[in-house]
């Protein structure tokens, strides 16, 4: 099937790189609102730009859409090409509420075509793996479930885009940009929040609106007791990974971006003697994309890309839709809500 991608700014480069190795997919075109970065990027891949995204979306080779502008941005090119009967991947977040992800939903439905997200980690051997074990039950009775991102944004990262820590294009901050894969691989293998907590603050940076760090306490509809912590005031030299910890009566399994630094349980598997041998971390691994957002593999994305085509191809629902990809927003923004009203409950 044939790509073309809206927005070529940093992540079209891991897009770019992820359908040229993916199966099923070849890039064809690109659009962005800036001739002349489009062109750029339509040179160095070998590929067409297009002037509007009307004549971008007209091309009748065009199958595939993805879209990685920044977050608030994300709805009108995704209805334009919805609307244009293409099939839609789109970055993290899908929308910054998901009032903005609904009309998306609906217009995907209406054109019976794909809308799609990029939660790309979901496509890890070891979250694959994880999620296994919570749905054959292998904890036992879940206890405590955490996810953190302990990252480090400096203050000229936020001064290089207009957009960037803005509540508007951004979203928000520390969860809503950098936190929202890791909340979403939360939520993807516990389960539904049931109620929430928070709090939140800018810390470190200046003249920015969202917060750079915010912890809150979810209760799972599990009876799982969960913290959130998302951060880009976190220094380290070479970054800390992003981490998703589970804990139950009959097992424990702490994950480190992509490897294991806990494996345990009480009633061994034949699979536990392959992640020993192969998911766990092995020394002092930097964080991925935990001090530089270009420094994230492209694994991920073309996994995800591979799968929405195979969906396609199949007349089935792909496994990251538009209803998937709602529930992290929707969680962190009942994060955002409970911290503005002074750490309220709030029910999801």
């Amino acid at each position: 099937m044939k790509f073309g991608i809206i927005g070529t700014g940093m992540i079209a480069n891991f897009h770019a790189k992820a359908i040229e190795a993916m199966a099923g997919g070849t890039l064809h075109s690109c659009f962005d609102r800036s001739p002349e970065r489009a062109t750029e990027y339509a040179e160095a891949n070998g590929i067409v730009s297009y002037a509007t995204m009307e004549e971008f979306l007209a091309d009748p080779e065009l199958e595939i859409v993805t879209i990685g502008t920044p977050s608030g941005t994300h709805q009108e090119p995704a209805m334009a090409a919805l609307n244009a009967g293409k099939h839609v991947i789109c970055e993290k977040p899908l929308e910054v509420t998901p009032e903005r992800i609904a009309p998306m939903i609906e217009a995907a439905e209406k054109n019976k075509v794909t809308l799609a997200a990029i939660l790309n980690r979901r496509f890890n051997e070891s979250v694959v793996v994880l999620k296994d074990a919570v749905d054959q039950k292998r904890f036992g009775t879940l206890s405590l479930v955490e996810a953190s991102v302990k990252w480090f944004r400096s203050q000229e990262y936020y001064d290089s885009a207009g957009w960037r820590g803005t509540w508007a294009l951004d979203g928000g901050g520390a969860l809503m940009n950098q936190s929202v894969h890791i909340v979403d691989q939360l939520i993807h293998t516990i389960g539904p929040v049931k109620r929430l907590t928070a709090s939140m603050a800018c810390l470190a940076h200046t003249d920015i609106e969202v917060e750079d760090t915010a912890v809150a306490i979810l209760e799972f509809e599990n009876g799982a007791k969960g913290v959130i912590q998302g951060s880009t005031a976190c220094y380290s030299s070479t970054g800390h990974p992003a981490e998703v910890n589970i804990c139950g009566d009959k097992g424990s399994a702490f994950l480190a971006d992509e490897k294991f630094k806990v494996w345990d349980f009480a009633e061994a598997q034949d699979v536990d003697s392959y992640v020993h041998a192969n998911l766990m971390v092995g020394g002092e691994e930097a964080g991925l994309g935990a001090n530089d957002p270009n420094a994230i593999n492209f694994t991920g994305h073309q996994r995800n890309f591979e799968e929405v085509v195979e969906s396609i191809e199949q007349g089935r629902p792909c496994t990251v839709s538009g209803y998937e990809a709602r529930k992290a927003v929707e969680v962190i923004c009942a994060i955002y809500e409970s911290a503005r009203n002074d750490g309220a409950w709030v029910s999801l």
